[in-house]
């Protein structure tokens, strides 16, 4: 994790002797040498401003205040586990940090760091704060940048809110637990790649991200027009199944500090389990490196009317009235 930035000033001025000679004085012999065009001018120096991290900060402090505010939001509408604002969060996703940044993390963004060719610090303070948030974020509560901060993933979360019910096709569990696995040798294959050729171009064929550019070959748009499709009918296809940054990511959610809590009665129940468009709930265990931190299941843990823990605990403590 690295964080901040560098500028003031020097001038210079030419001094032209004066011409005051005296009348009665023989004129001056003429110099052989002609004067530089810029003396014959008297121009003065432009100033120059030497870099400090008071002009950095001030230079980059609309990026670094407007990632703030969509980090604060994020974790707000987390912490409350609220519906409505983690709906306003991905859709600042999307238009914040999808069309008008474009900034993503990316698989390139791990090669960088496997190859030590980072941005300049000082002049990318925005990056390595976003690029820090997610890092710290990941490995305190798991995959939450690919549940609230993606761009992309935010787009996919949206779609699947506005496709109808009836045109999903649910992946069996066998298949989906397998499928899950793609992703993982799509990032081991994707860094081997880089690491053996150097060429970073080929990303744009294992991540969609550059759509929030709007810069790529007609070959381009129509595969991501299929994998939109795709996702139409099973969701968040890219995001559980072939996305590399979020293998990565799950990976580094295994050091997750604040895991989701579990009752015993969930070693028994399905609900969640059920729930879980993710496929990140495998009977009593939830599986970090799929789980993306959504809050569907903790907010039926909370659910009194609903969740098992809390229907048994309410019958037990209505039973020695009823036995009265």
């Amino acid at each position: 994790m690295r964080f901040v930035a560098l500028l003031a000033g020097v001038c210079v001025l030419l001094l032209v002797p004066a011409a005051g000679i005296h009348a009665a004085q023989p004129a001056p012999a003429i110099s052989a040498q002609p004067e530089p065009a810029d003396d014959l001018w008297n121009f003065e120096d432009d100033e120059e401003e030497v870099e400090t991290w008071g002009t950095l900060l001030r230079d980059q402090a609309g990026d670094l205040l407007l990632f703030v505010a969509f980090a604060a939001l994020a974790l707000v509408s987390f912490f409350r586990k609220s519906v409505r604002l983690k709906y306003v969060t991905l859709v600042a996703a999307v238009l914040y940090l999808g069309f008008a940044k474009s900034q993503l993390i990316s698989v390139v963004n791990i090669y960088s760091v496997l190859t030590g060719n980072l941005p300049v610090f000082r002049y990318s303070l925005a990056w390595y704060l976003f690029a820090g948030f997610t890092v710290v974020s990941t490995v305190l509560w798991g995959r939450f940048y690919c549940g609230r901060v993606c761009a992309y993933g935010a787009l996919t979360q949206l779609l699947d809110r506005v496709v109808p019910a009836r045109l999903r096709v649910d992946v069996p569990r066998w298949l989906e637990r397998r499928a899950a696995l793609v992703k993982f040798g799509l990032l081991g294959a994707t860094l081997l790649y880089f690491l053996l050729t150097s060429d970073i171009g080929a990303y744009r064929y294992v991540e969609p991200f550059w759509m929030f550019t709007r810069q790529a070959s007609t070959g381009m748009w129509i595969g991501l027009a299929v994998l939109l499709a795709a996702t139409v009918f099973v969701r968040n296809l890219y995001c559980r199944f072939l996305c590399p940054v979020g293998a990565f990511l799950g990976l580094l959610s295994k050091l997750t500090v604040f895991g989701i809590k579990r009752w015993s009665e969930c070693n028994t129940c399905k609900i969640c389990e059920k729930t879980c468009e993710w496929g990140a709930i495998r009977g009593p265990e939830i599986v970090m490196t799929e789980c993306v931190r959504c809050d569907d299941c903790e907010r039926l843990y909370a659910d009194t009317a609903k969740c098992p823990h809390w229907i048994i605990l309410r019958r037990r403590s209505d039973f020695p009235q009823a036995a009265r």
